[in-house]
C-alpha cells in the first residue's frame, strides 16, 4: 500500500536535507566552485519547505504551509541559480533574491485562504514547472557549449520533472488533487510525490557527474595543450591525427628566427612573451577547425585542413606579415624575431603525415638557407630528405 501523503513529505524533506548536507560539505573541501554551496542550500531549503508542509494541522497555518511553500520556492529558484553558477553565467545576487520574494508574495497575498488548497497547489506547481523548465534549457546550452553529456541527463531529469509539476497543475485547476485537505487520500498526488524523492536524487547524481566529467575535460585539456601558448602539444596533435584520416591537408612548419639571441638580450620572459604573441597571431588568421601546435623551443606545426598548397603559402605569408607588424609594436626590443616558414600539402590520396612533416621540414630548412624570414614550399620537383 501506497504510502500516506504527510509521511512522504517528511522523506522528500529527509532526503533534500541529507543531499543538502554531503553538497554544503563537498564545498567546503574547497575543491569545487561555488555551485555547490547554491546547490546545497536550494537543497536544505526544499527539505524545510517540505517538513513544514508536512506539519499541516499540527502548527499554525501561516507557518506550515504560507512559510512551507515560499521556502519551498525559494529552494527551486535557488537550483535554478546554482547550475547557472555551474555553467559560469551567474545572476547578480540581488535581483535573484528580489524575484524570489516577489513570486514568493502571492503566497500569502492571493492564496493565504485554507481552504484554497487547489488554487496554491496550482501555483506552487506552475512556478515549479517554470524553474524546472529554466534548468533544462540553462543544461542544454551547457551540453551545446561544453560537450559535457552527462548535462543531457540533467535536462531529462528535468523535463521529466517540469512535465510531473505540469500534470500536478492541469489536476489542482480542475480540482482532482486539493480540496479541504491536501492530505486526503488521493493516489495520483500521492504517486507524483512519491516519483519527486527518486528525481531529486537522481539530478543531484547528474549534477555530481557534469562536475567530474568537467573535470576529466579540463585535465584532458591541459595534458594536450602547452601551457604557456594554449597551442596543442605534441599529445595533443597526435590525438587530432587520426580525424584527419586521408583528407587534403597542408602543413606548415614555422620556426621563430633569432630566437636565442632575443632570450640572450632581453631575458626569457620576453621569449616567453614573443611566443604567445606569435600563438595569438597565428590563431587570428586561421580557421577554428585548423590545428596549431608547438613542437619544443620556438617551433610550430600548422595543420591547415582542405588547402590547396597555393592558399598554405598564402596563410603562411599573412601570419608572417602580421607577426613582423605585431612584433614592432612591442617595446624595448633590440632583438626583432621574424619567422621561416616551410609549406607542404597532401592530396587526398597522397603519403601520410611524416612523410608530409618530411617535405615541410625539407621546405623550412631552405627557407632558413636563403635567408631567413621567408617562405617556402615544397615542390613536385623537389625530393624530402
Amino acid at each position: 500500500m501506497l504510502l500516506d501523503l504527510r509521511t512522504i513529505y517528511f522523506i522528500v524533506a529527509v532526503s533534500c536535507f541529507v543531499l543538502g548536507i554531503l553538497q554544503l560539505a563537498a564545498y567546503a573541501t574547497g575543491r569545487f566552485e561555488r555551485w555547490p554551496l547554491w546547490w546545497g542550500l536550494s537543497n536544505l531549503l526544499v527539505g524545510v519547505g517540505s517538513f513544514l508542509v508536512a506539519l499541516r494541522n499540527l502548527v499554525p497555518y501561516s507557518v506550515s504551509i504560507d512559510g512551507g511553500n515560499i521556502v519551498t520556492i525559494a529552494g527551486y529558484m535557488l537550483m535554478f541559480f546554482a547550475v547557472r553558477v555551474f555553467s559560469g553565467r551567474a545572476l547578480d545576487q540581488r535581483t535573484f533574491w528580489l524575484a524570489i520574494f516577489l513570486v514568493s508574495v502571492p503566497v500569502v497575498l492571493i492564496v493565504s485562504d485554507p481552504s484554497a488548497v487547489s488554487a496554491r497547489l496550482l501555483y506552487v506547481s506552475v512556478i515549479c514547472c517554470l524553474c524546472d523548465l529554466a534548468v533544462a534549457r540553462e543544461a542544454i546550452s551547457i551540453v551545446r557549449r561544453e560537450k559535457l553529456y552527462s548535462a543531457a541527463l540533467l535536462v531529462g531529469l528535468y523535463i521529466c520533472t517540469a512535465a510531473i509539476f505540469a500534470i500536478r497543475s492541469i489536476l489542482a485547476a480542475t480540482g482532482e488533487i486539493g480540496g479541504p485537505d491536501p492530505f486526503g487520500g488521493s493516489a495520483i498526488h500521492s504517486w507524483m510525490a512519491v516519483s519527486a524523492v527518486a528525481f531529486i536524487m537522481l539530478r543531484s547524481m547528474a549534477m555530481v557527474l557534469m562536475a567530474a566529467e568537467r573535470s576529466r575535460n579540463q585535465l584532458t585539456e591541459l595534458a594536450h595543450h602547452d601551457p604557456l601558448t594554449g597551442a596543442l602539444n605534441r599529445g595533443g596533435l597526435a590525438q587530432h591525427l587520426p580525424a584527419l584520416g586521408s583528407q587534403p591537408v597542408s602543413l606548415l612548419i614555422i620556426d621563430i628566427d633569432h630566437f636565442k639571441q632575443l632570450n640572450d638580450r632581453h631575458g626569457h620572459a620576453a621569449g616567453d612573451d614573443i611566443l604567445r604573441l606569435f600563438a595569438s597571431v597565428s590563431r587570428s588568421i586561421m580557421r577554428s577547425d585548423d590545428l596549431l601546435a608547438r613542437q619544443g623551443g620556438d617551433e610550430f606545426l600548422a595543420v591547415l585542413k582542405n588547402v590547396s598548397r597555393e592558399d598554405a603559402v598564402a596563410i603562411a605569408e599573412r601570419i608572417r606579415l602580421a607577426f613582423a607588424a605585431a612584433v614592432l609594436q612591442q617595446p624595448d626590443l633590440v632583438v626583432f624575431p621574424t619567422l621561416s616558414i616551410g609549406v607542404a600539402a597532401r592530396a587526398e590520396s597522397g603519403g601520410d603525415f611524416e612523410r608530409l612533416v618530411q617535405k615541410a621540414d625539407e621546405a623550412l630548412y631552405r627557407s632558413k638557407r636563403e635567408g631567413r624570414n621567408r617562405v617556402e614550399a615544397f615542390g613536385e620537383n623537389q625530393q624530402a630528405a
